[in-house]
C-alpha cells in the first residue's frame, strides 16, 4: 500500500514543505549561480523515470561549459568550478529537484535518474531500479555514493526496490542528512564525479 500510493503522498508533501523552507536558500544560490555561469544557474538534462519514462531533471549548475580546440568538453574536474565544488561537496546542487518531485517525476528516496544512454546496457535484474520513481537520495547513496562501483550501486538499488516502505524510507533520510553533513562519497577516488557505466563487460 505504501509502495503504490502512500509514498507518492509522502514524497509530495516533504518536498513541497521542503521547498517552501528553502526557498530563501534557492533564490540566493540562483542569484550566485547566474552571476558565475553567465546567466545559467540550473542544468537540465533527460533522464529516465519509473517505467522508463523520460522526464527533465533540474540541478544547480556546478561546472562551466569550457571545451578544447576540438569543441569537446573538457573533463568535469577541469569545468568544476570553486563555487561548483562547493555546492557539490555540500549536495546544493540537488535541491533543484524538489520541483521534480512535486510534479511526479521523481521521488525523494530512489534509485539515481541516471542517463538516458544507459538504458540498453543494463541486464535484467538492473533495468529493475526503473520499477519505481527515481529519487534525489536512494539506498545506493547512503552506502558509498559515487566511491562505490556500478555493480555495487545497481545491487542496492534494486535491492531498495524490493524492501521499500516507510520506515526503510525515513532510515534513508536520516543517513543522507548524516551523509552530506560528513561529505561522504562525493567523489569517485579521483575523479570529480563518477566515470561512466559502461555496460556489463564480460572479462
Amino acid at each position: 500500500m505504501y509502495k503504490n500510493f502512500f509514498k507518492h503522498i509522502f514524497d509530495f508533501i516533504v518536498a513541497l514543505t521542503g521547498f517552501i523552507i528553502l526557498s530563501p536558500l534557492l533564490l540566493f544560490i540562483t542569484l550566485l549561480l547566474t552571476a558565475v555561469n553567465n546567466g545559467k544557474p540550473f542544468f537540465f538534462q533527460q533522464r529516465p523515470g519509473k517505467n522508463n519514462k523520460i522526464f527533465k531533471v533540474i540541478k544547480f549548475k556546478t561546472m562551466n561549459d569550457k571545451k578544447d580546440s576540438k569543441g569537446n568538453f573538457l573533463p568535469d574536474a577541469d569545468r568544476l568550478t570553486s563555487i561548483g565544488k562547493f555546492i557539490r561537496k555540500t549536495s546544493l546542487d540537488e535541491i533543484p529537484q524538489l520541483i521534480n518531485v512535486i510534479k511526479g517525476d521523481m521521488g525523494l528516496i530512489g534509485p539515481r535518474p541516471l542517463l538516458v544512454e544507459y538504458l540498453p546496457l543494463y541486464n535484467k535484474e538492473q533495468i529493475r531500479r526503473h520499477e519505481v520513481r527515481p529519487g534525489i537520495t536512494g539506498w545506493a547513496q547512503v552506502n558509498g555514493r559515487n566511491a562505490i562501483s556500478w555493480q555495487e550501486k545497481f545491487e542496492l538499488d534494486v535491492w531498495y526496490v524490493d524492501h521499500i516502505s516507510l520506515f526503510f524510507d525515513i532510515k534513508i533520510l536520516s543517513l543522507t542528512a548524516l551523509k552530506v553533513f560528513k561529505s561522504e562519497g562525493v567523489n569517485s577516488g579521483t575523479n570529480a564525479t563518477m566515470e561512466k557505466f559502461g555496460g556489463n563487460k564480460k572479462v
